[in-house]
């Protein structure tokens, strides 16, 4: 498979946890030396994370009122994390820009797509903060539509596994690893790889989904240089 010309980064909010705090300036580093190595190969990156490592919206309310308040919080816990690994890109000589779905006043530039791919022709990482800027909707599914909006070739989504299982590996040492997998495989057997309706939007799109383990590394310039790594999903 050729490179990818440009590529949605999706990260957890958990990948930049600390031993004792949500985020760590070591893990930052350590993910933005990924993505820049990536980036100095050419390939123009935005990048969608959640907000996981400091409030999860949907697990800290029910569904009305106060569920629309925490997702509002989690877009907030998002724009806090861009900052974070904006500032350790930039400390590696990656230029980034950070935006939000929502306005933030000088924390970030308000989302328009325009002006994200003027960024990325310009060789910055972009980071999409602010989820889809609606309650309901998860990062996984901001990452889905970012990427069918700004012409993506790819959605790179990094996790703690190296890829997609038939079970948990964790608690099963002899699950088998996907290589390959479709969209109507995973929407019909519900393999968790994003959720549904960002799975739904990527398949619309013909967008593949690379699944891989953020911690391996030079994961992400594997992915988008289009090398063999980890589960991708994609029309059978």
């Amino acid at each position: 498979m050729a490179r990818f010309g440009r590529v949605i980064v999706k990260l957890s909010g958990e990948a930049l946890l600390g031993d004792d705090r949500p985020i760590s300036a070591e893990s930052a580093g350590r993910i933005a030396g990924e993505i820049a190595l990536a980036a100095g190969e050419g390939t123009q990156i935005g990048v969608v994370i959640g907000g996981g490592n400091i409030l999860r919206g949907a697990h800290t309310a029910s569904d009305g009122p106060e569920r629309i308040r925490a997702d509002h919080a989690g877009m907030l816990a998002t724009v806090l994390n861009g900052l974070a690994l904006a500032r350790a890109l930039e400390e590696r000589g990656q230029r980034a820009t950070v935006m939000s779905a929502v306005p933030c006043g000088p924390a970030a530039e308000l989302y328009h797509h325009d002006a994200a791919l003027q960024r990325l022709e310009a060789g910055h990482v972009v980071i999409l903060t602010g989820g889809t800027g609606n309650p309901f909707f998860s990062t996984d599914t901001a990452a889905a539509l970012r990427a069918a909006e700004l012409g993506a070739e790819a959605i790179l989504k990094a996790t703690k596994v190296e890829g997609v299982y038939d079970s948990d590996p964790v608690s099963n040492p002899n699950a088998t690893l996907y290589t390959t997998l479709t969209y109507e495989e995973v929407l019909r057997d519900r393999l968790g790889v994003m959720d549904m309706t960002a799975v739904s939007l990527a398949r619309d799109r013909g967008l593949p989904i690379v699944v891989f383990s953020l911690f391996t590394a030079g994961s992400i310039a594997r992915a988008a240089r289009g090398e063999a790594v980890g589960t991708i999903v994609k029309e059978g």
